[in-house]
């Protein structure tokens, strides 16, 4: 396997061992990285090893030994992490002939990564970098801020880690509900940071992460419906542009869509749904699901989305709502919906109010508001066909 392929699939679990081995973000990561740099010269040289991920991890531990006796610090971690090098050092092969004896930490550091007491925006980026990979460069960009800006973002969550003593550690069971909830926000937000704005290299990280909790976490039908949403969304990525715009999903090219994508997203959605637990992602995901359907069946979108409502409160759920009801009763019964919610500063409530609007004949009203979505739009296919919507109302 290629290098950079290992990379893609292994850091976020090297990264993850390090940390619980050492206790420390930082350290961990600088001997990660340094890992990974040594691999690149050496088995370009004499081969790739029979255990990879072994050979970087052990690698990894030694730079940090190596490091943490320069520094002459944390001497009761030197001790503990250099307890095998009393009998001699051994090659990194002796030490992890077994891939079955590294512990997979990935679940302890994301939690961590999604600890409450970081913000947000904290979360996000070291969840990118520690389990996604990502350099700072890379999450600088995705996230329009300069590199400057999200290196000490980075830092500073670190060190927030660091000085708050906040555990590498699976909550208890009694937090585990609320806990595992940020954690798939974060995971689900980056997903729509890249979906929504075209990057889709942002969107398969989101779905990289899905993976790993899959993986982890067997048992939580919200992992599967998560990751299962995601792949439903994701398998129509081929079909969203066209001629630099974006297409509608009822003008769609159906043959561009990934079918077994979406075979395995309906799998773990099945998987997710024997489990008798109905959570947001569940539904999000069943309605995904009933949208790749020809024809849709709108009562049942709208229930769902109803149900969906009733969890989470969400004004943008309730917009989503007004256009099922409006293919069931009319654009006016769904501009009945929209007209009740405070939802000026979202580029979709314009478009979809546009769209109501102009279906219902009010096109001077359909104008404006293409006008505003079109102010507010982040994207070029998105800016392109805003404004073939608006020079299609002009005349009104």
């Amino acid at each position: 396997m290629a290098l950079d392929a290992i990379f893609r699939d292994q850091w976020g679990r090297v990264l993850a061992t390090l940390v619980g081995i050492l206790g420390d973000l930082e350290l961990a990561e600088d001997a990660a990285a340094e890992a990974f740099a040594i691999a690149a010269e050496r088995w370009a040289r004499d081969g790739e090893p029979a255990n990879p991920t072994g050979w970087l991890i052990t690698t990894a531990r030694n730079r940090a030994i190596d490091h943490l006796r320069r520094r002459r610090v944390l001497a009761d971690k030197t001790k503990l992490l250099a307890r095998d090098l009393e009998t001699g050092p051994q090659p990194p092969e002796a030490l992890m002939d077994d891939a079955a004896t590294i512990p997979d930490e990935r679940l302890e550091l994301i939690f961590a990564c999604c600890h409450p007491a970081l913000a947000l925006e904290a979360q996000v980026a070291l969840t990118l970098r520690t389990l996604g990979g990502l350099s700072t460069d890379e999450i600088a960009l995705a996230f329009l801020v300069p590199f400057e800006t999200m290196s000490k973002r980075l830092t500073r969550a670190k060190h927030k880690i660091r000085d708050a003593g906040i555990p590498f550690a699976v909550p208890p069971d009694h937090q585990l509900p609320d806990r595992l909830a940020a954690v798939l926000s974060v995971v689900y937000l980056i997903f729509n940071h890249g979906w929504g704005g075209g990057r889709v290299d942002l969107a398969a990280q989101a779905i990289h992460l899905g993976r790993a909790l899959a993986d982890l976490m067997p048992d939580e039908p919200e992992v599967f419906a998560l990751l299962a949403l995601m792949l439903l969304h994701d398998a129509r990525k081929a079909a969203r542009l066209r001629d630099g715009q974006v297409v509608p999903l009822d003008d769609q090219d159906r043959a561009l869509w990934d079918s077994r994508q979406i075979d395995e997203g309906r799998e773990l959605l099945q998987r997710a749904l024997v489990r008798g637990r109905t959570g947001p992602y569940l539904v999000q995901a069943a309605i995904a699901d009933l949208h790749l359907h020809k024809p849709r069946d709108w009562q049942q979108i709208a229930a769902l989305y109803e149900t969906l409502a009733r969890q989470t409160g969400s004004s943008i759920v309730e917009m989503n709502r007004a256009i099922a009801v409006a293919e069931i009763d009319g654009p006016e019964a769904g501009l009945a919906i929209l007209d009740r919610l405070d939802l000026g500063h979202y580029r979709y409530f314009h478009s979809t109010r546009a769209e109501l609007l102009r279906r219902a004949g009010r096109d001077k009203e359909a104008h404006n508001a293409y006008r505003r979505a079109l102010d507010l739009a982040q994207t070029e296919p998105e800016q392109r066909y805003l404004a073939n919507r608006l020079a299609e109302t002009a005349d009104s």
